[in-house]
């Protein structure tokens, strides 16, 4: 017999009854039911009964079993007796009754507690990763995101596309967050930075005449935490493909993120043909780029039912010609306590309120901008709205572009109160046509608003001849269930069109040169039209495992403060190493 194991903790099943086995694993507890010792031993594959009574020669040495010992146990198979199987077990209809054990890893005690979900600090949670990775939920997240690996893996090759590597150390780059540096030691004062994706690598091996390209990526970018963003590394389903328009790469990649998304949704719906949304029409209905569509409410304007009315708050901000109302219907909603409520929240974000109206019984609308605007006002927004009594209508008000972020926010808090959204499905939808500018309020200048690789729309006529803030770039995201799961577009390959791109973000032509000069340089030598994408690994399958934290779906992340609580990092150098490096550290003073 094997020196540790003659099956697995999940293999046992009724074909083996009788036969003498041995397994090992995780004392994961134990239960004293009237002098008769039952041990649930664990192992990666799953959990098997083991039983001691006072008959057996290894009784003594069990009852010195605790919690998450590591042990060898050898008996006979035999059927539990009847009324105690447990059907939620593929083990669950036999037990091992125990002959001999030997005590493998003995375990202090421990920091926190394995067997069950319940809650505990995240700081020991994380300084103990190791025991937390042996809970089941985490444990099984952590399989499952391997697994979904291997199904983008299989479906990206059989789409035709070749694995790749790119480099890690490389030059820094304008991606939109701070690089990780790292010196080097034998090139004093220079830095080399980790990549925050491999887009310009990923562009050259399509000069190179590579035709389909993928990687699953880990990029690094130096920014602050969220739950939904983890600190300093994440992953992502890197892609590019040659001679290839916008419509070609959607072609190619829908299938592959729909078949990972049915793959592990459990039964839940998946859409089958994605929505084109315009940003402009997401912004204005959902007041969102990454709209959740499970959510059913759409917002409107309702501009004209204000102008010149009764309520001179909205009649004078729409004599400004930028200036709109927007209307957010709340089926359902149509009480004074919810729509105070609403009310309440809008200030609790910031916001001086959130207007409403009301539509009682008769369906009359009620409330102050009821009140003001009058009932032939009321009955239009109703009409417009398809709403009736027992229904609310909530209002945002001003310059559309500083206000839509908060009627997205005002739109998905009613659809949680109201039970709007269908949390039983995955929508999914291409959002297209991103401008390829915005303005940069902070330092008054025109900036790229995505990925400053992207095609403008129009070319390089557009760049030349139109305002850069109306300029639209072939540039799109993947949005699922209010997350943004995928960014891509197709790339300005052609020398003259990424100067004057970065010339009007603010970049001269040696600065690009400087920064950029491989692509510089391999554009001018035959480019090739060329798109893709990259797809968050660690957002897909935080949906997938229906969590909200990207930790519950990491091996060994970093806290909130960006710091590996398991292995001390990041540590300060010794002097060593920093004279190594020519580096000093100049330390803000404590205060």
């Amino acid at each position: 017999m094997h020196r540790y194991r003659s099956h697995t903790c999940g293999a046992l099943r009724e074909s083996d009854i009788d036969q003498t086995v041995r397994l090992s694993g995780w004392v994961h507890r134990v239960r004293d039911h009237g002098g008769v010792l039952f041990v649930d031993l664990r192992d990666h594959y799953g959990i098997t009964q083991c039983v001691a009574d006072p008959d057996s020669p290894a009784f003594a040495e069990v009852e010195k079993f605790r919690s998450e010992w590591v042990v060898r146990i050898d008996g006979k198979v035999r059927r539990r007796p009847a009324g105690t199987d447990n059907p939620e077990l593929p083990t669950g209809m036999v037990e091992i009754y125990i002959k001999e054990i030997e005590v493998l890893g003995p375990a202090a005690e421990l920091p926190l507690p394995v067997f069950g979900e319940q809650e505990y600090p995240e700081d020991i949670r994380l300084k103990y990763r190791f025991l937390d990775l042996r809970r089941d939920k985490l444990h099984q997240n952590i399989m499952t995101r391997g697994a979904v690996v291997d199904s983008m893996r299989k479906r990206m090759k059989e789409q035709g596309f070749f694995e790749f590597q790119t480099p890690i150390l490389t030059a820094s780059s304008p991606e939109g967050a701070r690089d990780f540096l790292v010196p080097s030691r034998i090139h004093p004062g220079k830095f080399y930075a980790l990549p925050q994706a491999p887009q310009q690598y990923k562009q050259l091996l399509m000069m190179s005449g590579f035709d389909r390209y993928f990687q699953i990526a880990p990029c690094f970018r130096d920014e602050d935490p969220r739950a939904d963003r983890l600190p300093g590394e994440f992953y992502q389903l890197d892609v590019e493909m040659s001679f290839v328009t916008q419509d070609d790469v959607f072609a190619a990649m829908e299938p592959v993120i729909t078949g990972v998304f049915e793959d592990f949704a459990k039964g839940k719906p998946v859409t089958k043909n994605w929505p084109r949304i315009p940003f402009a029409e997401a912004v204005r209905k959902y007041g969102s780029d990454k709209p959740d569509l499970r959510n059913k409410i759409v917002m409107q304007e309702v501009s004209e039912h204000f102008r010149g009315s009764g309520f001179k708050v909205f009649a004078r901000m729409l004599e400004d010609p930028k200036n709109q109302v927007w209307a957010i219907p709340g089926t359902g909603g149509g009480s004074r306590a919810f729509c105070d409520r609403m009310n309440s929240w809008a200030q609790g974000e910031g916001q001086p309120g959130l207007g409403y109206i009301m539509w009682r019984e008769g369906g009359e609308g009620a409330g102050p901008l009821a009140n003001n605007i009058g009932p032939e006002r009321t009955a239009a927004i109703r009409d417009q709205l398809g709403l009736k009594e027992g229904d609310a209508a909530f209002f945002v008000a001003g310059d559309p572009e500083k206000f839509w972020k908060f009627a997205g926010l005002a739109r998905t808090k009613l659809g949680e109160e109201l039970n709007q959204i269908d949390k039983d499905r995955f929508e999914l939808a291409w959002i297209v046509d991103f401008p390829m500018y915005e303005y940069d309020e902070e330092n008054k200048k025109v900036d790229f608003s995505h990925n400053p690789f992207s095609m403008p729309q129009g070319g390089l006529d557009a760049l030349t001849s139109q305002d850069p803030l109306t300029i639209k770039a072939f540039q799109y995201d993947i949005a699922c269930n209010g997350y943004e799961i995928a960014s891509g577009g197709i790339r300005n390959h052609k020398p003259e069109a990424m100067v004057k791109a970065f010339e009007i973000a603010g970049y001269g032509e040696q600065e690009v040169i400087d920064r950029f000069g491989g692509m510089y340089r391999a554009f001018q030598y035959g480019a090739p039209p060329h798109g893709g994408m990259a797809a968050g690994l660690d957002r897909i399958v935080m949906l997938l495992c229906g969590t909200n934290n990207l930790r519950e779906i990491s091996l060994f992340p970093m806290n909130q403060q960006a710091m590996d609580l398991l292995m001390g990092a990041p540590s300060e150098a010794t002097p060593k190493q920093l004279k190594e490096l020519h580096i000093r550290t100049n330390l803000p003073a404590k205060g």
